[in-house]
């Protein structure tokens, strides 16, 4: 039938699978020649540069520079058009709404924070989100309509049945049974949402510390201790969303929390949350503790402490990884992973050190013993998720050349 996308097996579908190997490999590898992308693909010379002409015709790739270095004139050299798509991501917190964009090779072209200080929100949400956007979008040079596709990732997730926020009290504004058709009605682009530690594990499947590994969890602290399972390759979300939701855990060592949606809070999260630092360290004897908001605090003081040589700083540590241990030995005897990433900044400020005291930890608590590892994407994991997440969609919308 005309106007279909052909079927399995047909010229028009092999050439689209044949395009989108090439497009891939021009990603990973950036620019290459037709015979590079020939000898990678398996393709003849005749077909890689029939390939090439389809695409640079359809403006998904440009010819750019040649190859250097070889006897005779330099072969010509194709990449990716970076304008060929734009993505754009928000990482949403109580005090600020941060919004990047990027082009469809994956660079960050435009960047922008709106804070949103105070427990009440000072605009609407919807406003919230538009004004970050345009932010991002104007620091680009773009335009609001460029962006093909924008995911949000928030604290909490937002429940299949109700689409009502869950597990977020503490995000104001963001909780009315009408919030998201009122931003689809705002918004010229498919908008997706995302529980933000499952972008943060997006960013290390994607281009960190879990590259390559199906069977995963991520275990986050910063403002929150949650978590992120990977289970086959692919986010375990639960059937509200709510899967990771480890601060909520009831963990040895931490008075047992009831009406945990009411407190916001459970075991896990008073037991080794960022916020038990603090006060940590004030039983400990330590004094000048860091200044600001208590996760840059306990983030500062994890940092001190791996690098102190004295007693004090060496029993914070230890105890915290204590701490973190038990909440992971839950997880990792019910999931048995094959590796666990520590993320988000009060687990990263400990680097190996904290790594090394949670890994011997773990060995005596869990039967099961998954490898640890410290998270390779620092910059914004969850803005860095949000747009990777972005990018997969767009990359398979755009790159289709079979329709």
């Amino acid at each position: 039938m005309a106007g279909t996308a052909g079927t399995p097996g047909t010229p028009r579908v092999l050439r689209a699978m044949n395009d989108r190997a090439a497009l891939d490999l021009l990603l990973e590898h950036g620019p290459l020649s037709r015979t590079r992308i020939g000898k990678l693909t398996g393709l003849s010379k005749p077909t890689a540069s029939q390939l090439l002409a389809r695409l640079e015709a359809a403006g998904l790739v440009l010819a750019g520079g040649t190859t250097e270095g070889r006897p005779g004139p330099g072969a010509q050299l194709y990449e990716v058009n970076p304008a060929a798509a734009y993505a754009a991501g928000l990482d949403v917190t109580p005090d600020r709404v941060l919004a990047a964009v990027a082009d469809v090779t994956g660079r960050t072209v435009g960047r922008f924070e709106l804070p949103t200080p105070g427990r009440r929100p000072v605009a609407p949400v919807v406003q919230q989100v538009t004004d970050a956007l345009d932010g991002a979008v104007k620091a680009a040079g773009l335009a609001r309509a460029d962006v093909h596709r924008l995911v949000i990732g928030t604290p909490g997730a937002f429940d299949p049945g109700t689409g009502r926020l869950r597990y977020a009290s503490h995000l104001p504004g963001w909780h009315s049974p009408t919030l998201l058709d009122e931003l689809a009605a705002a918004l010229p682009m498919p908008v997706e949402y995302e529980n933000d530690v499952n972008l943060a594990a997006v960013a290390e499947q994607r281009l960190g510390a879990a590259r390559g590994h199906e069977d995963f969890v991520l275990l986050w602290n910063q403002e929150g201790l949650g978590a992120a399972l990977v289970l086959g390759g692919r986010l375990h979300r639960g059937w509200t969303g709510g899967a990771g939701e480890v601060g909520f855990l009831p963990v040895p060592g931490a008075p047992l929390v009831r009406k945990v949606s009411r407190t916001g809070s459970g075991g896990f999260q008073e037991l080794a949350g960022s916020q038990a630092l603090p006060g940590l360290a004030r039983e400990l004897g330590l004094t000048g503790l860091p200044p600001g908001p208590y996760y840059e605090a306990a983030a500062a003081l994890v940092a001190r402490a791996a690098e102190a040589d004295d007693e004090p700083h060496r029993r914070l540590l230890q105890t915290y990884a204590t701490r973190l241990a038990t909440g992971l030995a839950s997880l990792v005897s019910v999931l048995d992973p094959e590796l666990v990433v520590l993320s988000g900044t009060s687990l990263a400020a400990g680097g190996e050190v904290l790594r090394d005291l949670v890994q011997d930890e773990l060995e005596e608590l869990a039967a099961s013993r998954p490898r640890l590892v410290v998270g390779d994407v620092t910059d914004h994991p969850v803005l860095r998720g949000a747009l990777e997440s972005a990018l997969a969609t767009t990359r398979d919308e755009v790159f289709d050349t079979s329709r």
